[in-house]
């Protein structure tokens, strides 16, 4: 006659009898519900071996679910935005920087987004608007103050691109036909790598890299 156990998440072994004397944990003379003398009946010790689980660990930066072992979703972010600062502050290439406005609002961690709309992003916006308005602004100086500018006026339907499948296609379609045009205009793939480039080059590369392991 068997004893069922029983036991939820867990499987049976097989019962060990006791090597010793019958338990004397029951009474002399107790009896079951069906009239069976069950001090009769020898103690079963029985062994609980649990089961284990494995499941697949799934991350998801925002609404785009990444797969990239071992790097987070936020240090992908960061390489995208200091990639994007170097490119936009670097020579050695050829590329139409003002398509790296959108990519940086698209890409940029969520405290980065939070300063720039915040009060200190708004009076460095502000302290910036009042130098450009009286003296010469380089540049490699105007596009970082006009992407500020774009951050803090942007839509909020634009931004709640950012973090989404769209958004990672939006960025990896920008970041793509920058880096045609940055190996197309470079000449060879060796002048790409050259000591004048290859900062413009590595930069490239992060920002195209970042957004596929963002989606895929």
């Amino acid at each position: 006659m068997s004893l069922l156990l029983p036991l939820q998440r867990s499987v049976f072994c097989r019962p060990a009898l006791p090597s010793g004397p019958l338990s004397s944990s029951r009474p002399a003379g107790f009896f079951g519900q069906n009239g069976i003398n069950l001090s009769a009946l020898p103690a079963l010790s029985v062994r609980v071996c649990p089961t284990h689980y494995s499941r697949k660990k799934v991350r998801r930066c925002g609404g785009v679910v990444c797969y990239s072992a071992g790097i987070r979703p936020e240090t992908l972010q960061w390489v995208c935005t200091v990639a994007s600062g170097m490119l936009m502050l670097v020579k050695g290439t050829a590329i139409h920087k003002s398509f790296l406005v959108p990519l940086f609002a698209l890409q940029a961690p969520s405290s980065v987004i939070s300063w720039i709309q915040g009060e200190y992003g708004g009076w460095a916006a502000f302290l910036g608007l009042l130098v450009r308005l009286f003296y010469f602004i380089p540049g490699e100086l105007d596009l970082p103050f006009w992407t500020l500018l774009f951050v803090i006026v942007a839509p909020f339907q634009a931004m709640t691109l950012r973090g989404t499948q769209a958004g990672g296609i939006i960025s990896l379609a920008i970041a793509a036909f920058l880096a045609l045009q940055h190996f197309s205009r470079a000449g060879s793939l060796k002048k790409a790598f050259d000591q004048g480039s290859i900062m413009a080059t590595l930069a490239i590369i992060c920002i195209t890299v970042a957004p596929c392991l963002l989606l895929f």
